[in-house]
């Protein structure tokens, strides 16, 4: 039996994870008594004690746990965006090419993609790969999301604002108008793109499900591609994935009176691909949960792997 402690359980992630696998009778979830959870030596013990320790945490303290580790049976999956660039760990998204899950499968350390990147890449990495979509192209994204993705403050602001405040947030809201996304180093180094895309993300009055869209100009393409091309290109590469699913190209009774639903896949593990377009220009769509295959689910996803169980074990899909 697998023992697994989830650090920093009490977040929206964590919490998430925990509704997972709290059936599983194949492992033991592992936790510091409450009056020791901010003890950095009981901690420490319990890091590298287990099996695996998940580390639902901000970055600084994610990068703090990993600091802790020094037990090399012990293996560490991490849902913050600390390590999702670093070598020394794998990236966990298993549907990515088709050497990705058995390297997750005997990895010491997993970074778990984020939810915006999960989308971005699932749609465009095929193709980058492959090659028909340039490395230098001027790639632009759009991610609507619910807004559960802010964590625990975020979801404070909609769900306990007065009712002058709810109306002021019942609109869409853009955000990271930076530019400087923290999901954007993942996105262009996953992907294989030269540069960082230009992404637009907006939170909306709903609490998770999320829609990724990347839009292609044909004419800017090496090889000039209808939305037939691209569909034949993705259902392709994800043939057999129990997660990824791409949609019929006609997808007029996939719509509800002509517009997409982002929270068709809620409570899922499932990430689903659309292709849209006409002779010019090509949308790519990816739904997901945030917190499914966005985060916990992925998580899970990943721990599976790594115990070399069933990956759809405490799923669904």
């Amino acid at each position: 039996m697998a023992k697994i402690f989830i650090d920093g359980r009490e977040g929206t992630t964590g919490l998430q994870i925990q509704e997972r696998l709290a059936a599983r009778s194949d492992i033991e979830l592992c936790e510091l008594p409450s009056d020791l959870r901010k003890d950095p030596a009981a901690r420490k013990a319990l890091i590298n004690e287990v099996d695996f320790v998940i580390t639902c945490l901000p970055d600084a303290a994610a990068k703090e746990s990993v600091g802790l580790l020094h037990n090399p049976r012990t293996r560490l999956i991490d849902p913050s965006s600390a390590h999702r660039v670093n070598p020394d760990f794998v990236y966990g998204f298993p549907e990515l090419n088709g050497e990705q899950r058995s390297r997750i499968r005997k990895a010491s350390r997993v970074s778990v993609p984020g939810c915006h990147a999960t989308g971005f890449i699932a749609a465009l990495a095929p193709l980058v790969s492959r090659g028909l979509v340039p490395k230098d192209y001027p790639v632009v994204a759009h991610s609507l999301t619910g807004y559960s993705g802010g964590g625990k403050k975020l979801i404070a602001t909609y769900e306990t604002a007065s009712p002058n405040e709810r109306e002021h947030l019942r609109g869409p809201r853009p955000y990271g108008l930076t530019l400087r996304h923290k999901h954007l180093p993942e996105m262009q180094h996953v992907a294989g793109l030269a540069n960082a895309p230009f992404f637009q993300p907006v939170v909306a009055d709903f609490y998770k499900g999320m829609l990724v869209s990347v839009p292609l100009f044909s004419h800017l393409l090496p090889k000039k591609l209808s939305s037939k091309d691209v569909h034949e290109v993705l259902s392709a590469h994800y043939q057999g994935e129990r997660f990824v699913r791409v949609q019929p190209l006609e997808t007029e009774s996939l719509l509800e009176d002509g517009y997409l639903n982002p929270i068709a896949c809620n409570d899922t593990n499932r990430l689903e691909l659309f292709v849209f377009g006409h002779e010019q220009q090509i949308l790519l769509v990816a739904r997901l949960d945030n917190l499914g295959k966005g985060a916990s689910g992925a998580a899970v996803q990943n721990l599976n792997l790594m115990m070399g169980v069933d990956e759809a074990s405490g799923l669904e899909a």
